[in-house]
């Protein structure tokens, strides 16, 4: 990959759902693209249609950001090759559905390693050069779990609060520099998650019409441009997330243990 004049962004979690709309979004407005996720079939699919479509440069760097040196090995890639990353994009992550006593320690283990290590590991390293450029956006995947705890969900909604929590704190660091943080908080959505969580039976996704993955990558995209520091997609979603706010905590727990539970 040999740096050009375009703007590059770094997306992983890119080869399926929300972060694969959100490379198909940045390609629309010529960025050139470093995209990250296990499967490098589809990585490669995404990049040859991207290419074709937009005329861009794409590279394909295949990682399980579960490990802490494949996540340094993708920005050592890029530091190499003198390559400056004007948009961040942590879309990486993933989900588990059952009682907390009954899930695999192992593969929450993995849980926090991408959603949050991996997240901020790659934030630590890209950020210092944006704010000495006096540029840069940074764009990360939290979810309308991020305002309350989370029932049959225990480690992933958690997850999901460190992510707004951190990124409402750096976003407010950053303020006046030219960088802005932005945290998208989708609801359920249309996408792979639903099978990577084993949570089809759930009350939250069962029956339900889900917005599309494309719906909820336009606005992050929007929301990232206006430098906005949550965008949370749909009314009922936001409703939702400013109701947490005021009502018991228990309450709130009962609520969502309900919506959550296995049907």
């Amino acid at each position: 990959m040999t740096p050009s004049s375009r703007p590059l962004a770094l997306v992983t979690g890119a080869s399926s759902g929300i972060g694969l709309e959100l490379a198909r979004g940045l390609a629309a407005r010529r960025h050139d693209l470093v995209l990250v996720a296990r499967g490098a079939a589809r990585l490669e699919a995404l990049a040859t249609e991207l290419r074709g479509a937009h005329g861009v440069t794409v590279t394909v760097l295949p990682a399980d950001l579960s490990r802490r040196d494949e996540v340094d090995r993708v920005a050592a890639a890029l530091d190499a090759g003198g390559h400056t990353v004007d948009v961040l994009v942590n879309n990486a992550g993933f989900g588990l559905f059952g009682l907390h006593a009954d899930t695999d320690l192992a593969a929450e283990q993995q849980m926090l390693d991408v959603n949050i290590t991996a997240l901020t590991r790659l934030v630590k390293h890209f950020l210092p050069g944006m704010v000495r450029r006096g540029r840069g956006r940074i764009l990360n995947l939290a979810s309308t779990a991020s305002f309350q705890p989370g029932p049959y969900m225990a480690v992933y909604f958690a997850t999901k609060a460190y992510v707004l929590s951190y990124s409402e704190a750096i976003a407010e660091e950053l303020r006046g520099t030219g960088v802005t943080v932005t945290a998208l908080c989708p609801g359920p959505t249309a996408s792979g998650f639903q099978d990577a969580a084993a949570m089809h039976d759930s009350a939250m996704v069962k029956g339900k019409r889900l917005p599309t993955s494309a719906e909820v990558a336009r606005l992050g995209l929007a929301a990232m441009d206006r430098g906005q520091r949550v965008a949370i997609h749909g009314l009922l979603n936001w409703l939702q997330a400013q109701s947490v706010r005021l009502a018991p905590r228990a309450m709130v727990t009962r609520v969502v243990a309900m919506i959550s539970r296995p049907v």
